[in-house]
Formats: structure tokens, C-alpha cells, sequence
């Protein structure tokens, strides 16, 4: 009895073994899936390590539509083991039925692969940003890939000063965006990628990131990279200028002088208050008078009694001797002169008396 229960447990371990070894090889054999992919519309790249590195070396067969298998001509490797193919192709191919074979030996993996959802383009290149006359921002780029621009579509997003992106669509055919009124203290960032447009067979497979491009003042990613390891010993160096400077001015009274000027001390021998300052002789030249004049002698009234001038009709006047006409020149002394023709009233000589 005890033989027969040990002879039942041995036949079980050997069919739980076979059937644990037949599970494992087929899952092995499954485990060489190929995925293909067109790139940039220039080749087709089918790996197979989906699941790891293969364990042996396999031998890759690919064709379009009716064609003849053609065998691999450039493959990729990983630890010496082949995993992967690439294959030249034209753009137009991706609307063909492509077929893959793996061969090891007795074993055959094939495969139909549809690739026109399979496309796969490089990123924008040239990216540039331009402050427009506008006042708006501009973003251009430049497409890479053998497919007409009508078929590209685009996708655009930018953040303002590191924080959050901002995703936006970019029509097929366009290579340009816009971003409206930005502000000079905030700092952009932009980046794109694109995809064959739905006209043309719309793939699934967007195009990497291309590299992103800044514009603005707050740009506080690259300041560290961007400023030269000089730039402090500049900075240190012209403040100790300024400070030395400063010291030296201050030392000889010029700095003194310059902010707050020396009011000047008049002296006891000018008798002009222009001799107080130095002034040039062409500015002291301007303020004296290019033209002559004729002196003008002038007398105050002179008021006469009433006893002394007497008219012949017996009344009585004040007569002035005021010579004030410069049109005619007398002497002082002269008293022929001839008086003025407006006599004055006896009310002006008695008001002029009190």
C-alpha cells in the first residue's frame, strides 16, 4: 500500500513538471509579439522585447502587401541579442498590409500589421519666438517629415513662469502661435509637437516634445546657468572703486565743493555786487549795453512869490523853471530860456506852498 501511494505521488509531480514545461514554452512563444512602427515616414521599426530580451537570436522576414519576404538588413541589439528591425519604407507604404515572420529553427511568429495609424513624426525643429510690432508674442517652427504640411497638425503648450502647461491645438498647415499682449516681467515657455492630420489618415502617435524655447525677463530656470562666474568679482570690484573714489574726493575737499558750493565773501574794495562771483569776461561782456543815450538834464520846480513876479495887469503867478525837453539842449545857468507855454494857477502855487 505504501508503494502504491508512493508510485501515485511520483507519476503526479511528473505530469505537474511536463505540464508546467509545456504552459512555460507556450507562454514563451507568445511572448514574441512584434510591434511595428513608421517613423517619420521614412522607416518601419518592428521590435520584439515587449516582455524582455528574448533568449535566443531570431531572424526577421518583413513584405508589403504581394511582395517577397525580404530579411533583415539592419537590426537592433540589446546584450548581443537581436530586438528589434529597421526597414526602409516610402510614405505611401503605410496604407499597405505589412506582414512580419520571426524564425528560430522550427519556430515561425507572423504577423499582419495595419501601419497608416502607425506613424510616428520627429519633433519641430528651429523654434524661435519673436516680439511681433503688435505687441503679441510669436512662436514659428519648423516641420521635418517627407509628409506634405496640409497633413501635419500641431499641438502647442506654453507656461508662464514655471507654472502649470497650457495645451493648445495648432491647424494643419500652420507652423506659427501666438500668445496675445504678454507681459515683459513674466517669463514664457513654449514647447510643440505634431501628428499626420486626420485628412491624410490621422495617426495616434504624437511626435516627441521639441526642445523648448523662452522668452522673457523673470527667467529664473537658466539665471544660474547663464551668468558668468565673473559677473560678482565685476560687481565687488566697482563698488570698492566707488567707495575709494568717495574717500578720496571727500579727502581732498572736492566732493565738499561739488554738492554743497562756497557761497563767495564779498570783499571791502568792490563796489559791484557782479565783482562777488567769477564770471568770464564774455559773459560780463553780455549784461553792458551796445547802444548810447543822450543825457537828459532835468531841474525840480522852482516856486517864485507872489512879490516878486507881478503881471501887468496886476495879477499874480508862480512860474517854473523846469527844462526837462531834451530836444533842445540848454545850459542850466541860462535863464533867457523861454518858459513853458502852460502857466501854472495860483491854486497849484498855493497848494504847492503848503
Amino acid at each position: 500500500m505504501r508503494a502504491y501511494i508512493l508510485f501515485l505521488f511520483a507519476m503526479m509531480s511528473t505530469r505537474l513538471l511536463l505540464l508546467l514545461y509545456l504552459t512555460g514554452h507556450v507562454f514563451a512563444k507568445k511572448s514574441q509579439d512584434v510591434d511595428c512602427l513608421v517613423v517619420n515616414l521614412d522607416y518601419v521599426s518592428c521590435k520584439w522585447n515587449k516582455t524582455g530580451t528574448p533568449e535566443v537570436n531570431y531572424t526577421f522576414y518583413s513584405k508589403l502587401g504581394n511582395d517577397q519576404w525580404k530579411i533583415c538588413n539592419h537590426y537592433l541589439t540589446e546584450n548581443n541579442v537581436n530586438i528589434g528591425c529597421n526597414q526602409q519604407v516610402d510614405s505611401g507604404d503605410r496604407f499597405k498590409t505589412f506582414r512580419t515572420r520571426l524564425t528560430n529553427g522550427s519556430e515561425n511568429f507572423e504577423k499582419g500589421h495595419e501601419l497608416k495609424k502607425q506613424v510616428k513624426l520627429n519633433p519641430p525643429t528651429n523654434l524661435t519666438v519673436l516680439n511681433g510690432s503688435d505687441f503679441n508674442l510669436w512662436f514659428y517652427w519648423n516641420h521635418t517629415s517627407p509628409a506634405p504640411l496640409h497633413c501635419v497638425e500641431g499641438e502647442v503648450r506654453f507656461r508662464t513662469n514655471n507654472n502649470n502647461w497650457d495645451f493648445s491645438k495648432v491647424s494643419a498647415g500652420i507652423q506659427k502661435y501666438c500668445i496675445n499682449l504678454p507681459s515683459s516681467s513674466s517669463r514664457y515657455e513654449l514647447q510643440v509637437r505634431n501628428r499626420i492630420d486626420d485628412s491624410c489618415g490621422e495617426s495616434i502617435f504624437w511626435s516627441d516634445w521639441s526642445e523648448p524655447v523662452v522668452w522673457g525677463s523673470n527667467n529664473s530656470t537658466y539665471s544660474k546657468d547663464l551668468m558668468s562666474p565673473w559677473t560678482p568679482v565685476i560687481y565687488l570690484v566697482g563698488v570698492i572703486s566707488f567707495i575709494l573714489l568717495a574717500m578720496l574726493l571727500m579727502h581732498h575737499e572736492r566732493l565738499r565743493i561739488i554738492l554743497v558750493p562756497v557761497v563767495p565773501k564779498p570783499s571791502p574794495f568792490l563796489h559791484n555786487i557782479e565783482d562777488w562771483f567769477q564770471f568770464s569776461k564774455g559773459l560780463k561782456d553780455n549784461f553792458k549795453p551796445d547802444y548810447n543815450e543822450r543825457a537828459c538834464p532835468v531841474r525840480e520846480y522852482n516856486y517864485v512869490s507872489q512879490s516878486d513876479v507881478v503881471s501887468s495887469d496886476g495879477s499874480t503867478c508862480s512860474v517854473t523853471t523846469d527844462q526837462t525837453d531834451c530836444s533842445i539842449e540848454h545850459d542850466p545857468e541860462d535863464l533867457s530860456a523861454p518858459f513853458p507855454s502852460n502857466p501854472v494857477s495860483s491854486e497849484e502855487v498855493q497848494k504847492a506852498s503848503v
